[in-house]
């Protein structure tokens, strides 16, 4: 199958129908070019806090509120483009109302027949937690799909090995991100090319790009699309698929090949994901000794 992961440019909407056409245009130029899966970034949903006027775009609060607002129709719009492309899509991650008095930070994946699994972020970063009180949201999902196995580590999610052990049963694992400089997008790069070493498995990684001085939630954002495989036999040495130049919005395009993600795993050079189990015993085995 063919994938396309997005580095997508956070703008200023004037207008509903704005936002519409630009997703509908992306949709499709990855549909138009074969891929099957389309993967949107942490948190580029921020820029309907446009539709809002400038006054609640540059405040924390009411962006996220104005945002949250909208997601129903943000979502109806995905499955509409999800049916018409026969594809599956990755929405960008929102801030979402679900059951408490703070919000998630929710991607929700859209399926060619109009089905939408929604996946919440496990572990927020200090900017989620001390400065807009993020929540972490419901458990992590294995998602079956009709080409592979899927999860869904969202941004910092992927920097922390035992949820990616969590998906180990995955073939590919979907990271959308959002950093504001680039020792953040380098941070959730490496988290996401661990991850695919550990488990042996595909990583995706989506990123936000661009400056957008007119909010305080994503105006600033480094990042690159890429996909990323363990450095094993028939794939390709250096653990990445496919990358595109930092910081240029568009897609990056990849094909994956689940028959090679499963000899890897069965066969493997190495076999991370099989022997996992055998540092359990002994990561509390280290001896301090003392050298002078």
């Amino acid at each position: 199958m063919k994938i396309a992961t997005a580095a997508y440019p956070i703008d200023w909407l004037d207008g509903w129908s704005q936002f519409e056409d630009k997703l509908s245009r992306w949709v499709f130029e990855a549909s138009e070019a074969g891929s099957s899966l389309l993967v949107f970034p942490e948190y580029g949903a921020m820029e309907l806090a446009s539709l809002a006027g400038a006054d609640v775009a540059g405040d924390l609060e009411g962006s996220l509120r104005a945002v949250a607002e909208v997601i129903p129709d943000v979502n109806q719009l995905h499955e509409r483009l999800a049916k018409e492309s026969g594809c599956y899509i990755l929405a960008a991650s929102a801030p979402v109302f679900t059951t408490g008095a703070r919000p998630v930070n929710q991607s929700r994946l859209f399926a060619p027949s109009g089905q939408m699994i929604a996946q919440d972020k496990q572990i927020m970063t200090r900017f989620e937690r001390e400065v807009w009180g993020i929540e972490p949201g419901e458990p992590l999902q294995i998602i079956e799909t009709e080409f592979g196995t899927l999860g869904i580590l969202i941004c910092y999610d992927s920097e922390f090995p035992l949820l990616g052990r969590a998906l180990a049963n995955c073939d590919v694992i979907l990271v959308p991100s959002c950093t504001d400089a680039l020792s953040g997008y380098w941070r959730v790069r490496i988290g996401a090319m661990s991850r695919a070493l550990e488990q042996q498995c595909v990583t995706v990684m989506a990123s936000t790009v661009g400056d957008a001085a007119w909010t305080l939630a994503v105006d600033a954002n480094v990042g690159a699309g890429g996909v990323f495989c363990p450095p094993d036999k028939g794939l390709p040495p250096t653990g990445v698929i496919a990358e595109r130049a930092l910081n240029q919005p568009g897609w990056t395009y990849a094909e994956l090949d689940f028959a090679q993600i499963a000899e890897v795993r069965r066969d493997g050079r190495v076999l991370n994901r099989k022997h996992w189990q055998e540092q359990i015993p002994r990561d509390s085995m280290a001896i301090t000794r003392q050298l002078r």
